[in-house]
């Protein structure tokens, strides 16, 4: 059995209940065209408690084989999300200047994994992600951090746009880190509460993210490949800050 499976929870009332019961759940597949007064209560509780799901064709549904899913399946995550908003001020009280990590659109498993590696090494804070459009955080996402998702806190929010803002007038500066930045990391004063922002190698950083953004930075490339690859790049941002932090 697969491990997609073994992470399964399948059937309208099995879902309702283990959410209910606060399992958390990383997202959630519902059939199209999916009805009845369940199927209402099951959506009325996944729109309250934020979670992500989408109504896909019923052909997606085959590879769950002969199980009772009733049209709807969700992914249950081994990782115990965090409260952005609680967890900010329990690191301003302990003294040190928070370093948040926020992955916009990152959903490459082994990406998210490595990132998550290095930030648990490095001393990273947290690590934002956004309910829709991140990756799923399975025991593939484990295995690639090497058990940093157990160590590190991870803060899902529904919308990275509003956290900006939040974390702004909490008194951080924010980075948006982007292949045209307008400042070299190397020249750009990391110190101090500070979050940066990393996009997807495809398709970048949301450009509402941008707009809200302290500074624009850019790693230097000297070579013909105009990028780095997106775990590689969050290594060489992680560790300037840490450098920078030592001095």
């Amino acid at each position: 059995m697969s491990k997609e499976l073994d992470e399964s929870i399948y059937g309208i009332r099995p879902v309702i209940e283990a959410i209910k019961s606060g399992k958390q759940i990383d997202k959630l597949l519902i059939k199209q065209g999916l009805v009845g007064d369940l199927a209402s209560e099951l959506i009325k509780l996944l729109n309250e408690k934020s979670i992500p799901y989408q109504f896909v064709p019923y052909e997606r549904f085959s590879k769950f084989g002969n199980r009772n899913h009733q049209g709807v399946v969700a992914f249950v995550t081994p990782v115990a999300f965090a409260e952005l908003e609680t967890l900010v001020p329990t690191i301003f009280e302990s003294g040190r200047d928070p370093f948040l990590l926020i992955l916009d659109r990152v959903t490459d498993v082994r990406n998210f994994g490595a990132i998550v590696r290095t930030a648990e090494c490095a001393g990273v804070d947290a690590i934002i992600v956004p309910a829709k459009g991140a990756a799923q955080m399975g025991s593939d996402s484990v295995k690639t951090s090497a058990g940093a998702l157990h160590h590190i806190p991870i803060c899902k929010v529904g919308s990275l746009k509003v956290t900006l803002n939040f974390l702004k007038n909490s008194g951080f500066r924010t980075f948006v880190t982007a292949d045209k930045g307008s400042e070299v990391l190397y020249d750009v004063d990391l110190k101090g509460p500070i979050a940066v922002v990393m996009g997807a190698e495809d398709t970048g950083v949301s450009p509402d993210l941008f707009k809200l953004a302290d500074g624009l930075v850019r790693i230097p490339i000297h070579g013909k490949i105009g990028s780095l690859n997106v775990s590689v790049a969050a290594g060489v941002i992680i560790y300037e800050v840490v450098r920078q932090r030592s001095l």
